[in-house]
């Protein structure tokens, strides 16, 4: 027989719901602990969303982001983003890239004594670099974009919750609902408490962590169901852990190789991008998590039908094809 690695026993019996008032509890606390978060400490957001001035260079030697950074640091200018701009269009000797500069404090708009400042700098790395464009985000746009953000946060739970609904019960979908805001406002409420930057990445993020979340909480949902015909007369809590269990060589396998991804780019893959890799690694723990201590706790507390109409799962639209 081929060897195979598991990363849990083929067969396992843990009892996952014996402490689910407790677990239960802890999610909810750290909900409220979150939301005082955001009440007292707020964000601390990026230029994306408080407003602040893009600045585009182009050179003619390779861009070296700690160079720029290092000439930068010295004006004191606070939150400052430099990415490298990558185009097959470009030429061997074209080298762009784009130094994002927040607002000063009591200032609404970076000055245009600042942006001077900003490309004399810069010119000390190479004289010969020029400035293309000069692009600025003023707070009424921030602003627009934080509502936007909410907005799709919100759209897309909702959008999951009806999926759910129109695929098993809709205790299932109250259940992915509640763990999805669960594995939001957690995620957002560690970036509160630690003021780590938050801006339209994070917000990218927290969608992908919604799909990632859901993806799990379904598995184990499919399997509930199957298991709710097989076992009759099975009370819903054991069943329930017959189900979290037979899924768990899965659920860890799938949490493992994308932190196998996530981890490498955590440490090594730079400024850019850490904000987006540590809130993606933060909700692959969250959202297994709240896939069974979440969304499993409020089905088994509200309950599910037993019986004959089990035979026909959620309602006529739960054969629909996905």
């Amino acid at each position: 027989m081929a060897w195979r690695l598991r990363l849990a026993p083929e067969k396992t019996n843990i009892n996952f719901f014996r402490l689910q008032w407790i677990t239960l509890g802890l999610s909810t606390v750290a909900v409220l602990a979150s939301f005082l978060s955001f009440m007292t400490l707020g964000f601390n957001f990026g230029i994306d969303f408080k407003g602040g001035t893009t600045i585009r260079t182009e050179s003619s030697i390779p861009v070296d982001v700690g160079a720029y950074r290092d000439v930068l640091q010295e004006l004191g200018l606070g939150d400052v983003t430099i990415t490298e701009v990558f185009d097959p269009t470009f030429a061997d000797d074209q080298h762009v890239a784009q130094v994002r500069i927040a607002p000063q404090e009591g200032q609404e708009a970076v000055t245009p004594e600042t942006i001077t400042a900003v490309e004399e700098a810069l010119r000390a790395i190479d004289p010969g670099m020029t400035f293309p464009s000069v692009e600025s985000v003023g707070p009424k746009v921030s602003g627009e974009l934080i509502r936007t953000a909410f907005l799709a946060i919100a759209g897309a739970s909702l959008g999951i919750g009806i999926y759910i609904w129109l695929r098993f019960e809709w205790q299932y979908s109250l259940g992915t609902i509640v763990a999805l805001l669960h594995d939001v406002i957690v995620t957002a409420g560690i970036f509160s408490l630690f003021q780590l930057k938050f801006d339209l990445t994070i917000v990218a993020a927290l969608l992908t962590i919604l799909g990632y979340s859901v993806n799990d909480t379904v598995v184990v949902f499919d399997r509930l169901r199957e298991n709710l015909l097989k076992y009759k007369a099975m009370p819903l809590r054991d069943v329930m852990n017959l189900s979290v269990n037979e899924t768990l060589s899965r659920t860890l396998v799938t949490a493992g190789t994308t932190l196998l991804a996530l981890i490498p780019l955590l440490i090594f893959g730079g400024d850019v991008i850490r904000g987006f890799i540590f809130a993606m690694t933060l909700g692959v723990f969250v959202g297994t998590y709240s896939s069974v201590y979440v969304a499993k706790n409020i089905v088994l507390w509200i309950g599910l039908p037993r019986g004959e109409k089990v035979r026909k799962p959620g309602n006529e639209f739960a054969d629909i094809d996905a």
